[in-house]
């Protein structure tokens, strides 16, 4: 259920809301989970930024960047450096909105695994959402490799026992994949409805066609199919929120999400 101020849930409930907030509404309605907001502004900015990650994944999909290993990862070298590892560091005079927006002007400049597109799509789901601006002046140290990620960023975890919406990401795991290629050792992906998920590499499948392809990549004589784990990955919400129309610089650091999300 969804727990707000009463005069916040009388006017929620009189809203005529998007059918795809809607959705994730009614979803979250009947959840036996309270999902807290201290203002209905703190829920429809969710539902906005959740909407803005979808269509970002969608909008990564059909860009024509490609899939690569990191040790043949590639990018458009005006906008970022590649490091040796394989990552993008912004270049020093570049606006972080411009460089990110490039990955989906010129998708064929680029090529990253699994891991990467999923900080790409919040990133550009981001900055949808909180403007250039603010956008420019959080995130001016943009590196992309990987679960590396800005601290305005943030990422919460959560199970998807107690409820998985759209915007939400997941990880599928092969857990015997073939060692020759750990690319594959499971993938990232975004929720894009009820079981249709993006994942780089993959496209847009539903989960049966995720697992069947990531079983035709596991050792010869592998047994153990490829499976969902219960970790569900989300940025923080309400912390995004509070950078809009907020501009003074209060600090970045980087860091590297270790859990379910780590290649392909």
């Amino acid at each position: 259920m969804i727990v707000l101020p009463p005069s916040d849930k009388s006017q929620l409930s009189q809203m005529s809301l998007p059918p795809f907030q809607q959705e994730i509404v009614q979803a979250m309605e009947r959840s036996p989970v309270p999902h807290r907001y201290s203002s209905l502004d703190e829920l429809l900015f969710e539902l906005n930024l959740r909407g803005s990650i979808v269509g970002s994944a969608l909008a990564l999909n059909q860009s024509g960047a490609k899939f690569a290993v990191y040790r043949k990862s590639h990018c458009n070298e005006m906008y970022w450096s590649r490091t040796d590892e394989g990552g993008f560091r912004l270049r020093s005079g570049v606006a972080p909105s411009d460089a990110i927006q490039d990955i989906y002007l010129n998708g064929p400049l680029y090529g990253f695994e699994c891991s990467m597109a999923m900080m790409i799509v919040m990133y550009k789901a981001v900055l949808d959402q909180i403007g250039s601006r603010a956008f420019n002046t959080y995130f001016t140290d943009l590196y992309l490799f990987d679960w590396h990620y800005d601290s305005d960023l943030g990422f919460a975890q959560g199970n998807r026992r107690l409820g998985v919406y759209p915007g939400d990401i997941l990880y599928f795991k092969n857990p015997d994949h073939n060692p020759e290629t750990p690319e594959w050792q499971g993938e990232n992906v975004i929720v894009l409805g009820d079981d249709l998920f993006y994942g780089h590499g993959i496209g847009v499948r539903n989960s049966s066609e995720i697992i069947g392809a990531l079983n035709q990549r596991r050792k010869p004589g592998a047994r153990r199919s490829a499976y969902l784990l219960d970790l569900i990955i989300h940025p923080d919400y309400n912390h995004i929120r509070g950078l809009r129309g907020v501009y003074a610089r209060i600090g970045t650091s980087v860091y590297r999400y270790s859990g379910a999300g780590q290649q392909a």
